[in-house]
């Protein structure tokens, strides 16, 4: 898929992986909608890279498709053709605490956000895309999701994290094969440790112990490097139905 003249859709766009991604569409040519709850952000990345934002809340299902219709009302005849999904919490909690079983609630705020909000936007992206022409490869879009390396070893207090980003590894092959013969793939990015604004929130210390975990490079990831490979996959039309780790070789400890 050519990433030049297609429009394009960020969830989460006006901060981290998601700003980055948006920033780099931009930069290669695409028209691009910064989806973001943060609604002055989400206009303030729009502004800088000449695209449009809109409010959106991922587990709302009449916002997320203002948001699409607003990516397919600037792209001409072309339609939606490309949809990167970064929007997520991270909320720590163990699922016994010091008083007791940590309430339901939290659990089922973590995966309504990650895991539902992933399928809504998911499935109103893609049914967006099924209705464009194809290209000369027979592409209708790309759809690019965002798991975690918690989804495969997750660390103590990540029930509900690691849970979510866990359905969202699981999803990608199935609905790759659903959408293959419409002409739409399906693939997720399982990042490592990344300076975002979740990260921001440690300490320096905590910070730099976090690098130094990292077998190569022993760094924090750059959300550039996100960004990178996101756009990667947009334009190989051979990757398709499978989940890249981008993590440095990193392997979670259990705390």
């Amino acid at each position: 898929m050519e990433i030049s003249g297609s429009s394009a859709i960020v969830f989460g766009g006006a901060s981290g992986l998601g700003e980055a991604t948006a920033r780099r569409l931009a930069a290669d040519g695409a028209q691009v909608t910064v989806a973001d709850l943060n609604a002055e952000r989400a206009e303030f990345v729009a502004a800088e890279i000449g695209g449009v934002a809109q409010p959106t809340d991922v587990t709302d299902p009449e916002a997320v498709q203002r948001a699409v219709d607003l990516a397919v009302a600037g792209s001409g005849a072309g339609g939606l053709r490309i949809s990167v999904c970064c929007a997520g919490i991270g909320v720590p909690a163990k699922l016994i605490g010091r008083d007791g079983p940590t309430p339901l609630e939290h659990f089922a705020k973590v995966i309504n956000i990650n895991l539902l909000g992933t399928i809504n936007a998911l499935r109103l992206a893609a049914a967006a895309m099924i209705a464009n022409e194809p290209n000369a490869g027979g592409e209708r879009g790309v759809c690019v999701n965002t798991a975690s390396v918690a989804a495969y070893d997750g660390q103590i207090g990540q029930v509900a994290y690691s849970a979510s980003k866990g359905g969202i590894v699981g999803l990608t092959l199935p609905v790759a094969r659903e959408l293959a013969g419409m002409g739409v793939r399906v693939m997720t990015i399982a990042p490592g440790i990344f300076e975002t604004p979740m990260l921001a929130e440690l300490s320096e210390p905590v910070r730099q112990s976090l690098a130094a975990s990292i077998p190569f490079p022993s760094r924090l990831g750059r959300p550039d490097e996100y960004a990178d490979l996101a756009c990667h996959i947009v334009t190989n039309e051979m990757l398709n139905g499978e989940v890249i780790r981008l993590d440095g070789a990193i392997r979670m400890p259990p705390r």
